[in-house]
């Protein structure tokens, strides 16, 4: 069995709704484990609250509060690609991942993570990512290596001050005049709760997104996100009637089946550019990774 070596959070929200017990919410939040599974769980100590005491059965819901929980399966299958470190000082590291490779723990995986392979090349069980991208895209991700700094990386991604290029080749059924496009739309969470939707309301997700090259049916885009909400660029291209290949969620959800190692998701995280929150030099990173149309 694969048990994670570090905790992972789920928020319970305040919506209004009072769970009768810790384990009706687990169960009704992730309906593919067990309410024995959590009974086990807890009774182990394996179920946190935020701060660090074990819950109990007894435990009340928690509205606006979060738990920590560690992961289990039963059997992990190994992702046989590698990750790439592309830069690393006192601070950061900034690493190219994989496709198929979680950066933290989730689904299937707990021990196969960026996170977990880079606690193990560095040695340093307190690195933590500043930013991520879906199990499914490959590209960079920056890693932070010192508790005391990892506040000032993060305020970047907050204040708007990364800029992010990614690559993407899509469907691309008809020949168009225009090839570049500005996404502004409102994203919010779908059903099943790990899909994202559009829907009408104040605009939270935009994306600038510009036609590279065309071959047959199907193009190369590069994708600038002004925002970061969870699947925005897979959402503005499938929108656009441009989905990009191997998307099993949108526009359509497929049923859910083990990963085609062959048909990874053609999403790449290409480059990122900021100032150093520290040294105040200019940094810029690409992946060498390729898509090929």
């Amino acid at each position: 069995m694969g048990i994670s070596v570090s905790p992972s959070i789920v928020s319970m929200p305040d919506s209004g709704r009072q769970f009768p017990t810790l384990v009706a919410f687990l169960v009704e939040r992730f309906p593919k484990i067990s309410e024995q599974t959590w009974l086990e769980r807890i009774a182990t100590g394996k179920v946190l609250t935020e701060e660090g005491h074990p819950v109990t059965i007894t435990t009340p819901y928690m509205p606006n509060r979060r738990l920590f929980y560690f992961r289990e399966v039963e059997e992990e299958r190994v992702v046989p690609f590698q990750e790439q470190i592309l830069f690393r000082n006192d601070h950061l590291i900034v690493a190219c991942k994989p496709h198929f490779l979680p950066v933290t723990p989730g689904g299937p995986y707990v021990l196969e993570t960026l996170t977990n392979r880079l606690k193990k090349k560095t040695e340093n069980p307190f690195l933590s990512p500043i930013n991520r991208i879906d199990r499914g895209t490959a590209g960079l991700v920056l890693i932070s290596l010192n508790k005391e700094t990892r506040g000032l990386y993060q305020q970047m991604f907050m204040d708007g001050l990364v800029q992010k290029t990614y690559e993407a080749l899509a469907g691309f059924p008809y020949d168009s005049e225009q090839t570049e496009w500005m996404v502004e739309n409102r994203i919010e969470q779908g059903e099943p709760w790990f899909r994202m939707k559009t829907c009408e309301g104040k605009i939270n997700a935009r994306s600038r997104i510009r036609l590279v090259e065309t071959k047959g049916s199907k193009a190369r885009f590069q994708l600038f996100p002004v925002t970061g909400k969870k699947h925005q660029l897979r959402i503005h291209l499938s929108g656009l009637g441009f989905p990009i290949l191997n998307d099993r969620y949108y526009p359509t959800l497929l049923p859910e089946m083990p990963d085609d190692f062959s048909r990874p998701l053609q999403l790449l995280s290409r480059k990122i550019e900021f100032r150093d929150p520290i040294t105040g030099v200019e940094m810029s990173f690409e992946s060498q990774r390729d898509l090929l149309l």
